[in-house]
């Protein structure tokens, strides 16, 4: 009777155990079958970002440590001979500090340009009004116009001979003699007794940067301004503020993130940025930066170890500047909180 007892009792643990085993196998596999599914579904983006970033990005390293010309490009090869003579070549190469100068102020400018003109153009179109949609979707001509004609119509505008801005400069504004806006380094102009040099050729880039930028800024303030909450602003209206302050403590931290967003966005996007300066100028007059310093090495030159090395100093300057605005923004944010 004991033993008889004793199966008795072990046959539903043993049951429960098999159950669970069970379970489990089951488990295993569609968890096993869950896998292979995304994986297939992501394996098109993998080996999308592989073949078009990852390689090319290991072949520009590759590149940059290896004598390679146009000439012996055929040759290049993985197992070439390396060395860091690109690189030393470009940092001691003349030109290169002033190109590197050169690009971080037009960065900054630039990046500030198109923001704050997006912040002023999504405030002032804020508040509904007959025409509003027309007037926005004005706004978005300069970021969604075809580089090429955009870059055109400001060498027209501001050419020297037949350009609006100077006919209304010399006949309107009392200019001495038409400016040169594209092809001029400096001007001199005294003011309170100073004798100042501006470059009116990098102040031209700059400006037609921002302009051209300051769309997309305007979408994001836009967009973030209409999901702000507006019973805050009501109620610091109620108690009197005026609209300086409720746009000070109000309004703009509210859109601390996004600016924060934008600014690296566009920082990135201006640092590399070689069409506008290229078709407006074609780096002369004082506006050489340092993509198009690798596109002249790159084609002039057929200097293609340079050219690469031209680039991933780029590369490298630009992650130091992103990573301390981060770490910047990072400790302002941690303060604040």
């Amino acid at each position: 009777m004991s033993t008889s007892s004793g199966v008795g009792q072990g046959t539903p643990g043993s049951a429960a155990a098999g159950g669970r085993r069970a379970g489990r196998v089951r488990r295993s596999r569609a968890e096993r079958a869950e896998g292979r599914a995304g994986l297939a579904l992501i394996s098109p983006t993998l080996v999308i970002v592989l073949v078009m970033v990852i390689l090319p990005i290991l072949w520009t390293i590759m590149l940059a440590f290896q004598d390679i010309r146009l000439i012996n490009l055929s040759t290049a090869g993985v197992f070439g001979e390396y060395t860091l003579s690109n690189i030393t070549d470009v940092l001691l190469s003349p030109g290169f500090l002033q190109a590197l100068i050169t690009t971080v102020v037009y960065s900054v400018a630039g990046t500030a340009l198109a923001i704050g003109g997006g912040l002023v153009a999504a405030l002032a179109l804020r508040r509904p009004f007959p025409g509003r949609s027309i007037v926005r979707a004005a706004v978005l001509l300069p970021y969604v116009a075809p580089i090429v004609a955009a870059t055109f119509a400001w060498s027209t505008m501001l050419n020297p001979q037949f350009g609006v801005v100077n006919h209304w400069g010399t006949r309107i504004f009392g200019w001495d003699e038409p400016i040169a806006f594209l092809t001029q380094r400096a001007e001199a102009i005294s003011i309170f007794g100073w004798d100042l040099s501006v470059p009116i050729a990098l102040l031209t880039v700059i400006v037609f940067e921002g302009w051209r930028s300051f769309p997309f800024a305007f979408l994001f303030i836009t967009a973030r301004l209409q999901a702000s909450d507006a019973s805050l602003e009501e109620a610091a209206k109620v108690d009197g503020a005026t609209v300086s302050q409720r746009f000070r403590y109000i309004v703009f931290p509210q859109l601390l993130p996004i600016i924060a967003t934008l600014t690296v966005l566009r920082f990135i996007w201006t640092f590399n940025s070689f069409d506008d300066i290229y078709l407006l100028t074609g780096g002369g007059a004082g506006t050489e930066v340092v993509a198009v310093r690798v596109f002249n090495f790159l084609t002039a030159r057929g200097d293609i170890g340079a050219a690469a090395a031209q680039a991933l100093v780029l590369a490298a300057i630009l992650a130091v500047l992103v990573s301390i605005y981060l770490k910047l923004v990072t400790r302002q944010d941690k303060e604040a909180r």
